[in-house]
């Protein structure tokens, strides 16, 4: 198994949770959330038992049904699995709990018992639509599992160290051409191949990027069946395949209505909620005045989506285009992206925007007595100042945006980052920082809630 971020919060969890909270590891398909319950279950306990609900027996099922008397109910288990379990020492794993709720419902009652550990996984939107008869634990710490980070992509394939990034956005100091362009190189390596777990096991074991993009094409495919068993009309998996071409149009915000053709009612709503659930997406909302509560100020019906996985967003563009795989992967280890494409770069910001544990803000507006308007791509928190965000693609000349956002909001803004393929600089208060130093630059903000 590769290293994961999430295996140390389990560890967080056992240590200072594990004896009052289950925990829920939540999030989209493929993302290795099985296999970091396994492992951890493996490798922190003396014995453990796996029930995986997706393949369960009837006899197994049925030991849910009740479960009043709590130690019949054990040694059946025991007796089902083959398995011994320890007081204090086991761990219980309900994988893909969303087939069964009685088992979610149990663990109030399983977790006050006190004499095991327990581990639920689950993709949040199923899990969603299977609790309506049921009665939802609070005892449960739950855990996001992403795509792997830049950094995990990095600790799989022995291709650098986050902690010489850290060092190099301490110092702030130029890393020279041949530097940046290599590590650029790398960079656009992760967003090729994205951080889905079965693409980069592919890319460690030498596979050529057509092998990797059929794997994150099965996912994909994986993906809209399961939007189709939720909304048979499409309409899910309509507005899933649209976020490149929306990205890609520069709008100012995800136009819903121009993708379903038709006028938006509560029920499409509903719809787009059940697609932020399945976690496939990330939603980036507008803000009507940035300030230190940017929650406050989103404008819900204005947002931008973007998809979970750079490298999953990168297979479905191709996929709607017809293809030309090895041609845009060609280009883009090449350094020979077409300036057009930028809104890939924009993409994996949001990304590394999420996996730094950061919702995601960005601004729109319009002079007064002008038809001109700007946009900031993202907005931060740090104390009680805003970073505005701007991602480019190529040329860093032009950062009108930012200083137009630095003179309308001077009072509230703090920091100002402009992100693209250039090495480190400094325009003025503008910081001008590689796309791929993103985590590091996050990672010093860190401990500012974005609210």
């Amino acid at each position: 198994m590769f290293r994961r971020k999430a295996y140390d919060r389990l560890l967080e969890w056992k240590e200072k949770y594990g004896r009052k909270y289950a925990a829920l590891l939540q999030g989209a398909r493929r993302v290795g959330k099985s296999t970091i319950a396994e492992a951890f279950a493996r490798q922190e306990f003396r014995s453990y038992i796996l029930v995986d609900f997706s393949t369960a027996s009837a006899e197994l099922m049925e030991l849910f049904d009740d479960i009043g008397n709590i130690d019949l109910f054990f040694r059946r288990l025991q007796a089902v699995i083959g398995c011994t379990l320890y007081t204090g020492e086991s761990v219980i794993v309900f994988d893909e709990i969303q087939f069964c709720p009685k088992a979610r419902q149990a663990i109030k009652h399983l977790v006050r018992d006190g004499r095991y550990f327990y581990i639920e996984t689950g993709s949040l939107i199923s899990i969603k639509k299977n609790v309506k008869d049921i009665l939802i634990p609070s005892e449960e710490h739950r855990i996001d599992v992403l795509p792997m980070d830049y950094e995990e992509f990095m600790w799989a394939t022995g291709s650098g160290s986050m902690d010489l990034f850290r060092q190099f956005v301490e110092t702030g100091h130029p890393l020279g051409a041949g530097v940046n362009r290599t590590l650029m190189r790398n960079y656009r390596i992760y967003m090729a191949v994205g951080g889905m777990p079965q693409a980069v096991e592919a890319y460690v074991d030498g596979k050529n990027f057509a092998e990797i993009d059929e794997v994150k094409r099965e996912i994909i495919e994986l993906y809209k069946n399961d939007f189709r068993k939720i909304d048979p009309s499409g309409r899910i998996s309509a507005l899933f395949e649209a976020i490149p071409s929306q990205l890609a149009m520069g709008r100012k915000r995800f136009g819903m209505s121009t993708v379903l053709n038709k006028r938006i009612t509560s029920k499409d709503e509903e719809l787009l909620f059940d697609l932020l659930d399945s976690k496939t997406v990330l939603a980036c909302y507008d803000t009507s005045e940035p300030g230190v509560g940017l929650a406050q100020a989103k404008k819900l019906n204005s947002f931008k989506l973007y998809l979970a996985d750079t490298g999953l967003f990168i297979t479905l563009m191709l996929s709607l285009d017809g293809g030309f795989e090895n041609e845009i992967y060609a280009k883009m280890l090449s350094d020979k992206l077409e300036a057009n494409l930028g809104y890939l770069y924009e993409n994996a910001i949001a990304q590394a925007i999420t996996a730094a544990g950061k919702n995601l803000y960005y601004h729109s507006w319009r002079k007064k007595d002008s038809t001109h308007s700007y946009e900031i791509d993202f907005l931060l928190l740090q104390k009680n100042k805003v970073i505005p965000v701007e991602v480019k693609s190529s040329s860093v000349r032009n950062h009108k945006s930012i200083d137009a956002f630095c003179e309308k909001y001077e009072k509230v803004v703090g920091r100002r980052w402009l992100l693209s393929q250039k090495d480190i600089a400094k325009e003025g208060m503008t910081e001008l920082w590689p796309l791929y130093l993103a985590p590091a630059l996050l990672g010093q903000i860190v401990g500012q809630v974005v609210i």
